[in-house]
């Protein structure tokens, strides 16, 4: 379904769904292979199939001789009996069979084409074949062929075939084929690698399909490529003005499927086109630091925000860099897989929402999926073995490793359930982007053994220690300070963690207790920081932080920026009181962020480790579980650093800045003790504390 991004809220959104026509419910199946976790069965019974009326603008591949097109149902509700019943999106209106959206979409008729085609590619599957080729021709059908819009795309169809260009709610653009959107990008990935699966196995129709392919280069050309190499400043720095809708996430997804296009012999154009995006993305890189950590940012008009929901950055960059041969772009999508993604599986795994805060915890297929896929497209561009073990701790998700502990995915049927809020509040429907998404995970998995046994140990959480929250309003309040509540917590750029936050004036103190620890703890306040000279806050024997050097507003949609921003010194294992005091103007105080130096995910199977130090630091690690374990140590860019292993606990170093995955051995090529050494211990801190957590299963100095 296509993304809104300002709806990002504290719940899992759930689309308001009137009750249609009922379908027919798809039968539990079981696997032909059980060691096959790729079952398409729930995916095949949201496809359809429909003769579209005559329309301006549209047509497809042979449509005169096969004048049925393949399509896919967009939601699918459980039934309190089992199976499943077929919806569209928004109110259904029973006297005319329609929805205020539609019944099927661009953007996820072009993800089941890319699904099926990988499968036809993995397996040899000829039913799959067939339907990426039904789909591949409901997707061009949607896509506008000629007129000022063509090569952009309608997103929204009724049941008869009928295209809705402007549905209700309204989508951004509207209509919905006048502008670069998401569902273009969508479009550009599913011909893309159509193109390069069609290419000898049906000449004819990969011309087709690469003459729609150029037709949507064109129309990027000239609605957002032609805009190549011009900034806008956004809160003081400067963003790329020609993403699509403003996206790297949107754009990251052009991408891919212009590496596919370019890799199969697609022209010049392509090429040209696949740099330029790819540079924008890169663009957004964050770098190193308190914020993004790493992580490159999704929206090209705001500092402030990340979410997991369709992040593939780091897997467009990666691919973009060995399409082109370009190293340059790969520097980023490290910073993001090695850096920012350990910190994240610690702390919260795949939320929708970090405004910067985690505020928004609830998790989707969708983001799981995009951390799977752009870990392995590093790894593979970095020839790195720990990013691709860490997409088998990712892959995790599906399996229990998510605020429910429970299995997400199902392989008797192949449906993946729509989400889980941070309540562990699961959705057991299962609508066509959950379902995708959970198959290309599934896909990845099924090409590498390895992966899949990791990924089921690393299912249920057993314990997490990562990255909290103090909201800074809990706080007891001392003076001239303050607790404001917005009328909406959403800034137009980024959002309130708790709907409220504090005003600090000098002289205010804020006094809070914080759950102890047994380790030091990095410490960031979440501040508006404003343009010019701003107040200072500090805080006790840690250090200050100013609430100005925010940057001009530029084109960014609310003035001041929500940042986190270091404090200097590191509070003390055992810590239980924060203090901060206003000693100059006035700032505006959202939250506390407190990272332990070496963050722990304990699953049923398997530990991961990363670190926020600056040197490394000695830990023991008991691995659950009842036989001998493996822990292989990387750096901050996913290059090994060394192995560890044996039966108990294990004592390694975890390097400044890097991670350790541990588990139970399997027969893994790249995952054994026989005839590996243990690498030359790095320099560690000086901290002499233990630490203990989860009932003695990890301790470290």
């Amino acid at each position: 379904m296509p993304m809104i991004r300002p709806a990002l809220t504290a719940a899992l959104t759930i689309a308001v769904l009137l009750a249609g026509p009922v379908h027919a419910v798809a039968a539990p199946a079981v696997p032909t292979d059980p060691a096959v976790l790729s079952n398409l069965d729930h995916l095949d019974f949201l496809t359809d199939t429909v003769r579209p009326p005559a329309q301006a603008g549209h047509t497809t591949y042979r449509l005169d001789d096969e004048p049925s097109i393949g399509v896919l149902w967009v939601y699918a509700d459980d039934l309190p009996d089992g199976g499943y019943h077929r919806v569209g999106g928004g109110t259904y209106d029973a006297r005319t069979g329609t929805y205020g959206q539609g019944a099927y979409d661009a953007d996820d008729v072009a993800r089941a084409a890319v699904v099926y085609l990988r499968h036809w590619r993995q397996f040899g599957d000829r039913a799959s074949r067939d339907q990426a080729y039904q789909q591949l021709r409901g997707l061009t059908y949607m896509q506008t062929a000629s007129g000022p819009n063509a090569g952009n795309v309608v997103l929204w169809m009724q049941p008869d075939g009928t295209l809705n260009p402007s549905p209700v709610p309204v989508e951004t653009p509207d209509p919905s084929d006048t502008a670069a959107s998401y569902w273009l990008a969508r479009t550009i990935w599913a011909l893309g690698e159509g193109y390069a699966a069609f290419r000898t196995a049906d000449p004819p129709f990969a011309a087709f399909l690469s003459e729609r392919l150029d037709l949507s280069i064109a129309a990027l050309d000239r609605q957002v490529l032609g805009r190549f190499g011009d900034y806008q400043v956004v809160d003081g720095k400067r963003m790329p003005a020609w993403l699509m809708a403003d996206g790297a996430d949107a754009s990251a997804e052009a991408v891919l499927g212009l590496s596919a296009y370019v890799r199969a012999g697609g022209p010049p154009t392509a090429r040209v086109a696949l740099a330029r995006l790819a540079d924008g993305i890169a663009d957004m890189g964050g770098g190193t630091g308190v914020w993004p950590y790493g992580a490159v940012l999704p929206w090209a008009r705001s500092r402030s925000l990340w979410h997991a929901r369709g992040a593939q950055m780091p897997s467009a960059l990666a691919e973009a860099s060995i399409t082109l041969r370009d190293p340059r772009l790969l520097a980023p999508a490290l910073a993001d897989a090695a850096g920012f993604t350990p910190g994240l599986l610690t702390a919260t795994g795949p939320i929708n929402g970090l405004l910067p805060a985690p505020i928004d915890n609830s998790q989707i297929a969708y983001g799981a999926d995009a951390r799977v896929q752009s870990l392995l497209s590093v790894s593979r561009a970095a020839g790195s073995a720990g990013l691709r073990r860490l997409a088998g701790v990712a892959a995790g998700w599906f399996f229990g490793q998510n605020p429910a502990n429970v299995p997400l995915y199902h392989p008797g049927t192949g449906a993946t359930d729509d989400g889980v809020n941070g309540d562990g509040t699961v959705n057991s429907n299962s609508g066509a982007e959950s379902t995708i998404h959970g198959l290309l995970t599934m896909l990845a998995l099924d090409a590498a053994p390895d992966l899949a046994a990791l990924a089921k140990a690393a299912g249920p959480v057993v314990e997490r220690d990562g990255r909290h929250t103090v909201e800074a309003e809990s706080g007891r309040l001392d003076g001239p300070v303050s607790v404001v509540t917005p009328a909406s917590a959403w800034t137009g750029e980024s959002q309130w963690s708790g709907d409220a936050y504090l005003r600090v004036r000098a002289g205010g103190r804020v006094r809070w207790t914080v759950p102890a620890a047994a380790q030091p703890r990095l410490v960031a306040a979440v501040i508006n920081r404003v343009p010019g000279p701003g107040g200072v806050t500090t805080f006790a024997s840690l250090g200050s932080v100013s609430h100005g050097g925010g940057g001009a507003q530029g084109a960014s949609p609310a003035p001041g920026v929500l940042l986190p921003v270091a404090v200097t010194g590191h509070l003390p294992a055992g810590a239980t009181e924060l203090t901060a005091t206003g000693v100059r103007g006035s700032g505006d105080l959202d939250a506390l962020l407190l990272t332990p130096l070496v963050s722990v995910l304990v699953t049923r199977r398997a530990v991961l480790l990363s670190s926020a130090a600056r040197t490394s630091r000695r830990v023991t690690v008991d691995v659950p579980g009842t036989g001998p374990a493996v822990a292989h140590s990387y750096d901050h860019l996913g290059r090994a650093a060394g192995i560890t292993g044996g039966r108990g606990p294990i004592t390694l170093d975890v390097p400044a800045g890097g991670f350790v995955v541990a588990a139970e051995p399997w027969p893994d090529p790249v995952c054994t003790l026989e005839g590996a050494g243990l690498a030359a211990p790095a320099r560690r801190e000086t901290e002499g504390r233990m630490f203990w957590l989860s009932r003695n299963r990890f301790a470290g100095s």
